[in-house]
């Protein structure tokens, strides 16, 4: 478990995993990052309180790096990723296991469902859990086990981790993906279980939230310069999104100053198409169940989605064209990664 500022989550996140009735040897690992709110001093004092908790440190903050120290100072043939900012139902662990007996993969993940504590937080909640939010990906609704691109978290098979390699550390996001791209490309399956569930906490403020997508979009757009299209078609949709909010602008401009007028700018409007139709789209997301019951509840919804859509196509413009470099999310630290998915 990589930790960074989670004082308020940390302490039930750990809670949930020591109380997994596993048949067999447990250790909780959790890599500790620089951070300025009590996390350390709190994560100290739960290891003292249960020796089953063992503390490694991460001073770069890096997610790829937290983890890799902490599956470094583990001793177990089974690696359960999980995050201080999450919470694993009962019997998670158990399952994952059979799960990973039965179907002999090399990792196997479940869904990640979202909730929240305040009004936008529970906003965002709604995005991550329906598919309009992120995208359709499995483990954010999907409700049928098979072969899957990735795994949220993930339950890994050390002996694969030992002969793929563990997470490439100049991935400050998507590294979980790029993982697992390794482990299908040496002949392991990757496995979602929707049985398998996992609560996450997403971004508690919307200034927080456009940030972390614009990071994780710019990494996206790296991961596509490493792997072209390697990487699913849906990725792409933000970032056209993007292109046609851009070409509808500069249309707009032309059209309201002359510039292009009679035949050209009937042909010109087919621009603002894709952009009407998303925001069909959005608005009738809100206005339905999916945007929440009360007034306000559907207004957040309708600020939440284009921002994450909107951040994080902005993000994977920029790194496809310049490259991820040093972008790090500074949602929860200035200047430094965070160790949330």
């Amino acid at each position: 478990m990589p930790v960074l500022n989670e004082r308020a989550y940390l302490r039930r996140a750990v809670e949930t995993v020591l109380d997994q009735d596993v048949d067999g040897p447990v250790e909780v690992v959790l890599a500790l990052g620089p951070s300025s709110d009590g996390t350390t001093e709190l994560a100290r004092t739960l290891a003292a309180e249960d020796p089953r908790i063992v503390l490694v440190d991460n001073p770069a903050a890096d997610i790829p790096v937290g983890l890799n120290a902490a599956i470094r100072a583990s001793s177990h043939p089974t690696v359960v990723r999980v995050d201080a900012h999450s919470e694993i139902a009962p019997g998670y662990a158990s399952r994952a296991l059979e799960i990973l007996a039965r179907t002999r993969a090399g990792n196997v993940g479940g869904v990640m469902r979202a909730d929240g504590r305040s009004p936008f937080q529970r906003a965002v909640a709604r995005a991550y859990n329906s598919r309009i939010g992120l995208g359709g990906g499995a483990y954010h609704g999907g409700d049928r086990p098979g072969e899957a691109e990735s795994a949220y978290l993930g339950v890994m098979r050390r002996a694969v981790l030992d002969e793929v390699g563990l997470f490439d550390e100049s991935i400050r996001r998507g590294e979980d993906w790029e993982l697992n791209l390794r482990i299908r490309s040496a002949g392991y399956r990757v496995w979602f279980d929707p049985s398998l569930s996992v609560t996450y906490w997403p971004r508690e403020s919307w200034h927080r939230l456009a940030r972390q997508f614009v990071a994780t979009g710019t990494w996206r757009g790296e991961l596509v310069r490493r792997y072209g299209m390697r990487n699913s078609a849906r990725f792409f949709a933000p970032p056209a999104l993007v292109v046609a909010l851009v070409l509808s602008l500069l249309v707009g401009l032309l059209q309201v100053t002359g510039v292009i007028a009679g035949a050209l700018s009937v042909l010109a409007s087919a621009v603002y198409v894709p952009v009407l139709a998303y925001v069909l789209l959005v608005a009738a997301v809100a206005v339905g169940p999916g945007g929440g019951t009360g007034v306000r509840d559907k207004l957040w919804t309708l600020a939440v989605l284009p921002t994450m859509h909107l951040a994080w196509g902005a993000g994977f413009i920029a790194g496809l064209l310049r490259g991820a470099h040093d972008t790090v999310d500074t949602s929860r630290l200035a200047g430094r990664n965070t160790p949330l998915p």
